[in-house]
């Protein structure tokens, strides 16, 4: 099914790998004159597809091609109203992936952003609200972040304050093409680099204005195309113990990298899919209600989870985890786990 190319948002090295668009003139040049008839064409082909293959639902995931950061920009993007008027002017600003999230949401169709950039600019969230559709992300959470999200927690729950994470890949499929190219590089850093941010915020005795509050955290990607789609990882931790000691881990680690993203596809949909068909209702109401639109339970997947706008995102991946498990036994009218064991540990 063809698609549509914005050769601004995308490395350059990607322009001969744009063979399947619908964005083209009859010579075969690119428009980005008409995003909103993109919109529209996506928005046909998502009903298409569902009539066509006799679906109840589709779910939109995106897995193409890291995109630049796009500028959140005032009267542009910030609001679903100035949004819309800006795809409908062709505004610069607006990216391939938040043209697919826009069809989608007027669609009422789940949307799910598996690469790093910010898709969901604020106009996006906005107009996820308006049409009570479905929107999460961002960008797969596989292998060194995955590690760095339990390893980083760990540490900072055990007293150990790490002071600097220093993480290197090479790996030579596509995607590490693209993020040869610097933009599409910095959208992955920064994916990359939040993780740790809630974890930080977490214990003030360790991370504090006095004696420090960041990490100093660096990521290095380099494309190598003798590896192909072998990733190989490899992180430091650096860290402070009690009475000025210092602590070192270092990991290395080898993994085929389009392997470990696939089940997470795979358990995106499906619990995208649950989570749009469950609805809850308070006491003493008669209505039931749907989720908020951000499904920020998927973020047990997700590198930087997109979260509810005024709250911080949930990092820790045994703190995610936690949550879709305490939902799922709610529904099924267990109690929640927390490991109390009162019956354990009372004497009456």
């Amino acid at each position: 099914m063809p698609s549509i190319y914005y050769p601004d948002f995308i490395a350059l090295n990607q322009k001969d790998r744009a063979d399947n668009i619908f964005n083209k003139t009859e010579s075969g040049e690119v428009r980005t004159d008409n995003k909103w008839a993109d919109v529209e064409r996506i928005r046909k082909d998502i009903r298409e597809f569902k009539a066509k293959n006799d679906l109840d639902k589709v779910i939109v995931l995106w897995t193409a091609n890291t995109e630049r950061y796009a500028d959140v920009i005032a009267n542009v993007n910030d609001t679903s109203d100035n949004l819309l008027e800006a795809i409908k002017s062709n505004h610069e600003e607006i990216a391939p992936s938040t043209v697919f999230a826009v069809a989608s949401i007027l669609e009422k169709v789940p949307y799910i952003n598996g690469s790093p950039q910010n898709t969901f600019v604020p106009g996006v969230i906005e107009l996820a609200e308006k049409y009570d559709s479905f929107i999460g992300g961002d960008d797969f959470k596989s292998g060194q972040t995955k590690i760095k999200s339990v390893l980083a927690q760990f540490l900072v729950d055990a007293g150990i304050k790490p002071l600097s994470i220093a993480s290197y890949n090479h790996l030579g499929n596509n995607d590490g093409y693209n993020l040869s190219a610097p933009k599409q590089f910095r959208s992955k850093e920064i994916s990359k680099q939040s993780v740790v941010d809630d974890m930080i915020e977490s214990n003030e005795i360790l991370y504090n204005k006095e004696s420090g509050d960041k990490v100093d955290h660096c990521i290095v990607i380099k494309y190598v195309p003798a590896v192909g789609d072998s990733k190989v990882a490899m992180d430091e931790y650096y860290s402070e113990l009690m009475l000025g000691g210092h602590n070192k881990i270092s990991i290395h680690n080898v993994c085929e990298d389009s392997l470990l993203a696939t089940p997470l596809i795979i358990d995106l949909v499906i619990m995208s899919e649950f989570l749009s068909r469950v609805q809850y209702k308070k006491v003493d109401e008669e209505q039931y209600h749907d989720f908020y639109s951000v499904l920020t339970l998927l973020s047990y997947w997700l590198k930087a989870p997109l979260s509810r706008p005024g709250f911080k995102p949930i990092n820790g991946l045994n703190k995610q985890r936690q949550a879709l498990e305490n939902l799922l036994r709610l529904l099924v009218g267990l109690p929640v786990n927390n490991e109390l064991r009162f019956e354990e540990r009372l004497l009456v």
